[in-house]
């Protein structure tokens, strides 16, 4: 595409500034607005200063996208309702043996989980239970709270619902879901290896602890030695009533560990009021896994992933037979607006030729045919992603990456899109405001109501750059191989 009237050129350009510096600094004195507000911004003025047309400015709009980020959310919602992300939560705990153990179990569930459930989901409602499984052994937090975040983030890359930016380019490469989850499965893999062996290999030491058998016998001994007997509340999981409060997922949890729907079953529905308690809920549970289960199931066989989220958010919606406010309140919706405005200033800043521009020069440099074409793009994107953040790196890059590989092969335009999605998610282990997921560990762990930690962006940089670098160059041959 040429370059556009310089006046319109340097008015697309600002109203995108606008948006970098609001997604990058959400909080800056002069315009503390937030993301969100700072993403309409941008796109308003792009309308404004006439860069896009109002009906260009609505049809940029990716409907299908934003559709299955909805849905995914509502989905999320009912499995946590259900103790999905409970029992993920004793899976790590089960028969740990010490802080390297835990450790590993971190990274490798959450990368899993990730894939499946997206990282920010799984960020959301694991930290506090890391922070929780850590301070039981004596173990720092710090080591955990980076492998939450480092394997959510290498994990999520493996499958199109993984992420955002991963949702972008499913749907405007058209890979397939198994394809997709086949070009970047080994490369997720290996990733996840290595950076495990990098956290342990930095706080090896740190791992040591103890394990909470040993912390009771010394509190115990220590009441001794002070002439007290040890409390009862030392001796058993302290009850503070019949039904106390599961710190992963916010549910209650009777005197024999079972979990209960956060939101009251009860509903006036005849089927169910027939039904006891217990059935009604282990009926629903039920129904939210084997929902989920044939939704991942669509996905593989090739079904339009939008509308098989759609459905299935409709069917527990449906089945719950009760108001969906409740489930529907906790949908992100600054979310979606971001999105919409992202997606229209980002349409905005391609009509001014400028990222073509730019494209254009650096194309012969980086062609997906050669190792240095790829290590060049490779850089070209981490770097992108973590000044532009992820989405709008794809966004802009996406299209243009695509074109360049379509002059060398079919199978090159697969593999650009699959290298650009595992790069850009990688990319944002860099540092904390690379990513989302990196915030709201972050925000998590320091607003804990107990064992509270805050990670600073000078703890995870000394993490984040050795290993996005390594772990981004140990995934690139791997990528397209299956």
């Amino acid at each position: 595409m040429a370059l556009a009237s310089l006046p319109k050129v340097i008015l697309g350009s600002v109203a995108f500034a606008v948006f970098w510096m609001m997604a990058v600094f959400p909080s800056v004195p002069f315009l503390p607005i937030g993301r969100t507000a700072g993403s309409l911004l941008s796109a308003v003025l792009m309308i404004v200063f006439h860069v896009i047309s109002p009906d260009d400015a609505y049809a940029s709009i990716d409907l299908p996208i934003l559709g299955l980020l909805f849905s995914t959310m509502v989905v999320g919602g009912y499995l946590k309702n259900a103790g999905m992300f409970k029992h993920l939560g004793t899976l790590l705990a089960w028969k740990s043996q010490g802080g390297r153990d835990l450790l590993c179990r971190v990274c490798v569930v959450t990368a899993l989980a990730s894939a499946l459930f997206t990282n920010d989901t799984c960020c959301v409602v694991l930290t506090e239970f890391v922070l929780e499984l850590a301070a039981e052994r004596n173990l720092p937090a710090k080591p955990f709270l980076l492998a939450l975040a480092s394997s959510a983030n290498i994990g999520s890359s493996a499958t199109p619902i993984g992420n955002p930016q991963n949702l972008v380019i499913a749907f405007n490469s058209k890979i397939s879901f198994p394809r997709f989850l086949l070009g970047i499965l080994p490369a997720m893999l290996a990733g996840m290896a290595v950076n495990m062996v990098m956290l342990l290999c930095m706080y090896w030491k740190d791992l040591e602890g103890v394990s909470p058998d040993a912390v009771e016998a010394g509190k115990q001994m220590h009441a001794a030695e002070e002439g007290r007997s040890p409390s009862i509340a030392s001796l058993k999981s302290p009850l503070k009533s019949p039904h106390t409060l599961n710190p992963l997922n916010g549910s209650t949890i009777n005197d024999d560990g079972e979990s209960m729907m956060e939101e009251n079953l009860s509903t006036k529905h005849p089927w169910f009021m027939q039904c006891t308690e217990h059935h009604r809920k282990l009926f629903l549970k039920s129904f939210a896994y084997i929902v989920t289960v044939g939704m991942v199931v669509a996905y593989m066989v090739g079904l339009n992933m939008s509308w098989t989220a759609i459905t299935t958010a409709i069917a527990l919606v449906v089945v719950d037979f009760r108001d969906a406010e409740p489930c529907l309140v906790k949908v992100s919706y600054s979310l979606l607006v971001f999105f919409s405005g992202m997606f229209i200033t980002v349409s905005g800043f391609n009509k001014t030729g400028l990222p073509s521009a730019i494209w254009n020069f650096m194309a012969p440099y980086s062609k997906v045919d050669s190792a240095g074409g790829i290590s060049v793009l490779s850089i070209i994107i981490l770097l992108l992603s973590n000044l532009a953040s992820n989405v709008p790196t794809v966004l802009l890059l996406g299209n243009e990456v695509a074109t360049a590989a379509a002059l060398i092969s079919p199978a090159a335009v697969t593999r650009s899109w699959l290298l650009l999605a595992w790069v850009s998610t990688v990319a944002g282990n860099l540092s904390l405001l690379g990513s989302a997921a990196n915030l709201i560990v972050c925000e998590q762990a320091r607003r804990a109501p107990r064992n509270a930690y805050e990670l600073t962006f000078w703890n995870h940089l000394i993490f984040g750059v050795p290993s996005t670098l390594i772990v981004t160059a140990v995934g690139i041959p791997l990528i397209g191989k299956m």
